[in-house]
């Protein structure tokens, strides 16, 4: 049985200059993406795109997800495995190509996953657990661009 979930947001454009989209360089990019019970999140675009730097942007947010999607099935399938994880961080990148039409996407993004253990017995298990993280990550299954992994293991000293 296929259960199916639903998720929400609101999202509010704050970037008009008071002559709306009268021209390409005329209007703010900024935003507020909000959710019932949970801090807003202000959004813009990239600079590149005439954004404001000092907001998330929607690539950025995306890379985000990913990594935030393997950490989450990482360590649910290490607590199913008994690996006690202490600390883990990543530093995640991803590349977007942008067309000739002003158009884009994203061809590849990199998560590089430091996971760092209690045993050291348990060290192997530990790095085996990405590629099953990896195939239940809800938003890497739903992107159409590859998503690698270059994950670094620690023990705890």
């Amino acid at each position: 049985m296929k259960l199916e979930h639903r998720y929400r947001i609101d999202l509010e454009w704050t970037g008009n200059r008071g002559e709306g989209t009268s021209g390409y360089k005329s209007y703010g990019r900024d935003h507020t993406v909000r959710t019932e019970g949970k801090h807003a999140i202000e959004g813009s675009a990239d600079r590149t795109f005439f954004g404001d730097r000092d907001r998330w942007n929607p690539e950025e947010l995306l890379l985000a997800a990913l990594s935030q999607c393997h950490m989450l099935s990482y360590l649910a399938e290490a607590a199913r495995a008994g690996v006690v994880v202490v600390a883990y961080t990543d530093r995640a990148t991803g590349i977007m190509e942008q067309t000739n039409d002003g158009g884009g996407h994203f061809t590849s993004a990199l998560l590089r996953p430091t996971v760092t253990i209690a045993d050291p017995a348990q060290a192997e298990l530990a790095e085996s657990l990405h590629a099953p993280a990896a195939s239940k990550c809800f938003i890497a299954a739903s992107v159409n661009f590859p998503v690698h992994h270059a994950p670094e293991l620690l023990v705890l000293a």
